[in-house]
């Protein structure tokens, strides 16, 4: 198969021919059709994550058919059209039987843990726990973020945040998974805040639905700002970015007995933050985090996609081959621009 390969970390990644996978007795291989570029993608050729082994393929959020299944795997056929969690459980465990998949202790990344879908086949391991079928209506490109960050975004609004309509939700950060959520919350008729220092992004934030828009790099005091639109403060409140700043941002600026939900990840200096320990006292708030969707999960999703009030489009910025996805991940330019790049081209 062609796939993008690094064999060092902040080395170059490159595109060459390595060995097709083989199925596990429970797992399947999927002929990736598409595959969005993610900043956590960007965190494993960094080293940031320890999980990451080399030499090492990238890529976790992607959508494809299925072309080879494993001896045990029951509910899978080839050519079905799919898409996978980032988190693929065992199914076995106590927490996975409680059906909390996306923290399955035994839980196995493609991408991360193991190769992942930069490549035009990816092994997905217990196939049947994990797997999700696309709706026919839905074609592979905008089907990408679902495996990242349209769902994880889906379970931080919906089961962490617990937001409901005309409640306020602030979001910091306005990159795959803060758009993500701005699309979510707008279908489900929540008030949301959107926060970032790019004008660009904001310009699509609001496209996307949110209700007021902060230019973080224009005034000193965000919470305040916070506070003063939404009457009092959010009543919740998603870092999407993951640095000090905005972590901080989130937590103060939510109303009394108000949820601070932590998606975006924290490495290096950003994760050395000073928590405001007393005014989470004082006010009763809550700190949850949100690690991705559980498998079982996808249909609330897919009923607001096929009922057109959710339309993941709109967070495709444009596409890509393997060679230019190289060039994209590594020199960080992917993220700079709002929206996601999508590689669609293998060979």
């Amino acid at each position: 198969m062609t796939a993008a390969l690094f064999r060092e970390f902040h080395g170059p990644l490159t595109v060459q021919s390595l060995p097709d996978p083989s199925p596990t007795p429970g797992g399947v291989v999927i002929r990736v059709q598409a595959t969005g570029i993610c900043r956590s993608d960007w965190h494993g050729w960094m080293g940031h994550d320890a999980d990451v082994h080399l030499p090492h393929v990238p890529g976790h959020e992607f959508s494809g058919i299925v072309e080879e299944t494993g001896t045990d795997v029951r509910k899978w056929k080839q050519g079905d059209r799919v898409t996978v969690p980032f988190v693929c459980a065992c199914g076995e465990c106590s927490v996975c039987r409680a059906g909390d998949q996306q923290v399955c202790p035994h839980q196995v990344q493609p991408g991360f843990t193991t190769w992942g879908s930069f490549a035009q086949f990816v092994m997905v391991e217990h196939a049947d726990e994990n797997l999700v079928r696309l709706p026919p209506e839905l074609d592979f490109i905008p089907a990408a973020s679902l495996g990242c960050r349209l769902a994880t975004s889906y379970r931080a609004v919906v089961y962490q945040a617990r937001s409901k309509a005309e409640d306020w939700l602030a979001i910091h950060g306005c990159g795959g998974v803060g758009l993500s959520a701005i699309m979510i919350a707008a279908a489900l008729g929540i008030q949301t805040v959107a926060i970032d220092i790019d004008r660009r992004k904001l310009d699509l934030a609001r496209k996307m639905g949110a209700t007021q828009t902060i230019d973080a790099s224009t005034i000193d005091d965000v919470p305040g700002a916070i506070a003063d639109l939404t009457n009092g403060g959010a009543n919740a409140s998603i870092d999407a970015l993951g640095s000090a700043i905005t972590a901080m941002n989130s937590i103060n600026c939510l109303r009394p007995r108000g949820t601070h939900v932590q998606v975006g990840l924290m490495t290096g200096k950003a994760a050395r933050s000073s928590v405001p320990f007393d005014k989470i006292v004082a006010r009763e708030l809550e700190i949850r985090g949100s690690h991705g969707m559980q498998a079982h999960c996808y249909p609330e999703l897919f009923e607001l996609i096929t009922s057109g009030r959710l339309d993941p489009s709109l967070l495709v910025s444009g596409t890509c081959n393997l060679h230019e996805a190289s060039t994209l991940l590594t020199s960080e330019s992917v993220f700079s621009k709002p929206g996601i790049v999508v590689i669609n081209q293998f060979t």
